[in-house]
């Protein structure tokens, strides 16, 4: 019988912003972040030495930190083979390994190093994906693929290092996956049933149960039965 593996982190990844020639245009971004080496402050808004270049998309308490799994490089290295990948080239603060985002739901509570977050949602790409990658097919690619990586709001402060476990420790009841948001918004827009579960999570942000809501009361004004909200 295998043996299950503790989800754990590979790598902490951090970076300053800072401006790179991208297509003839200066571009602030701090997505190129490098691993680093011992233990780290992990606050409520980020780990200590690393900042977000544009806060209106990035950062903040719904994105305090961002989780991306190794096992997705294996699929990236065979769509650009020719690109070296190393750890943090999707911008992820934590490159992590066991914990994909169908095996974690919304409101999911995990305990990393001394620290206690919350998952909170997907990663949606952005044009700095493509800035990093040096091409912009890679966003489209990132949406479809559902490979999205995995968002988490900090609820205790604490010091997180490479090889740190992540624990689970609490289970949302919606059983909303951060899967299932990225599946939502990508490719499936009328799953009432799943959008109703969605906006009664209370750790997905308000942003996101706009969204929703906004795709309910659409799907409302064809549905056989009336009211859906």
């Amino acid at each position: 019988m295998e043996v299950l593996k503790t989800p754990k982190i590979i790598s902490i990844n951090v970076s300053h912003p800072k401006e790179i020639d991208f297509e003839g245009q200066k571009v602030l971004t701090g997505i190129f972040k490098e691993p680093i080496k011992g233990r780290i402050m992990l606050r409520t808004l980020n780990l200590d030495g690393d900042k977000q270049a544009d806060l209106t998309v990035h950062g903040g308490p719904d994105k305090a930190v961002y989780a991306y799994p190794i096992e997705h490089y294996e699929f990236w290295r065979k769509v650009y083979p020719n690109m070296e990948m190393p750890n943090g080239m999707f911008g992820e603060n934590f490159t992590i390994e066991g914990l994909m985002e169908i095996d974690v739901n919304v409101g999911d509570i995990f305990r990393i190093g001394s620290s206690k977050v919350v998952a909170t949602q997907p990663r949606m790409p952005c044009y700095k994906l493509g800035v990093k990658f040096g091409r912009m097919d890679v966003l489209k690619k990132f949406l479809a693929s559902g490979r999205s990586g995995i968002y988490f709001k900090v609820l205790e402060e604490g010091e997180v290092g490479a090889g740190d476990s992540i624990i689970q420790i609490k289970r949302d009841i919606n059983q909303v996956g951060i899967s299932d948001i990225v599946r939502l918004y990508a490719s499936d827009r009328e799953d009432i049933k799943m959008m109703r579960r969605a906006v009664k999570v209370e750790a997905l942000p308000e942003g996101w149960k706009d969204y929703f809501y906004e795709q309910l009361r659409r799907l409302e004004k064809n549905h056989p039965k009336g009211k859906l909200l």
